[in-house]
């Protein structure tokens, strides 16, 4: 989505726990202010990402209540870069571009998951992992309340467009190119023998559709979402589907998916 910008913007910094990091978010903030930003942590409207992927998804969680009020540029500081922008050398053309061009503007839904004890509702940008490694797990998938297969094993994940390269393509699961609003189902450490099969190969479907997982060992597992985890102790049922919120990312200058992915391998 492309949206007017504006030469004046309210900013804040969020940073890798690093002095590297700590340093360019420290040279930032100055050369920003130089050029009519203003810093504002209270109430930003925009958030400079100084560190990796792991920084901006820090970020994401962290500003969840207005992420409709706020967007996001990622400066690359640390060991993996795939949704930032520009690197640490490249500072000076940041600044240039902030005050040179209107940025553009992309959205990106998250994922989101309720359960059976209806607790707060867990958000990621790029999956959502019902998983164990202690303990076989063994239960029923539906999607949008059709049964759809029984899977044993350590676990499923359910990963958007954007999270299609991060654990989703470590489980050999497809990557989706730019711009595609899909949902992507894999399993993890799927068993599979003459009493069992399930489908093993990634399952890509709609974005509207709701993915709801069942079974006892439920019990067992945990959910991970993005960076983060919680226990699914008591939980019956599990259901995963795109959120309404929504990521903005402000690009200022045009970039490549396919570089991106380049850059990534």
């Amino acid at each position: 989505m492309k949206m007017k910008g504006k030469m004046s913007m309210r900013f804040t910094t969020i940073v890798r726990n690093d002095e590297h990091s700590r340093q360019v978010s420290k040279h930032l903030i100055q050369e920003c202010q130089n050029r009519g930003w203003i810093y504002d942590s209270d109430n930003p409207e925009m958030i400079l990402s100084i560190g990796g992927d792991g920084t901006l998804l820090r970020g994401i969680h962290q500003y969840l209540p207005v992420l409709d009020q706020i967007s996001f540029v990622g400066i690359h500081t640390g060991t993996l870069g795939f949704f930032t922008d520009y690197t640490h050398e490249e500072i000076h053309s940041f600044l240039e571009d902030i005050v040179a061009n209107i940025p553009c503007y992309e959205e990106m839904p998250l994922l989101q998951m309720e359960t059976s004890l209806q607790k707060e509702t867990c958000y990621a940008l790029n999956e959502i992992r019902i998983e164990s490694f202690s303990k076989t797990l063994s239960f029923d998938v539906y999607i949008d309340g059709e049964f759809f297969e029984h899977c044993t094993g350590s676990g499923i994940c359910i990963s958007t467009q954007a999270g299609s390269t991060a654990i989703n393509r470590a489980l050999q699961g497809a990557v989706i190119d730019d711009g595609l609003r899909v949902l992507q189902l894999c399993e993890i450490m799927a068993i599979s023998h003459k009493n069992h099969h399930s489908l093993r190969n990634p399952y890509i479907m709609r974005s509207d559709r709701e993915v709801k997982i069942q079974g006892q060992s439920l019990a067992m597992a945990r959910a991970c979402y993005d960076h983060l985890e919680t226990s699914l102790q008591d939980v019956e049922w599990v259901k995963i589907k795109t959120s309404k919120k929504r990521v903005r990312f402000a690009h200022y200058r045009e970039y490549s998916y396919l570089k991106r992915l380049k850059n990534l391998y």
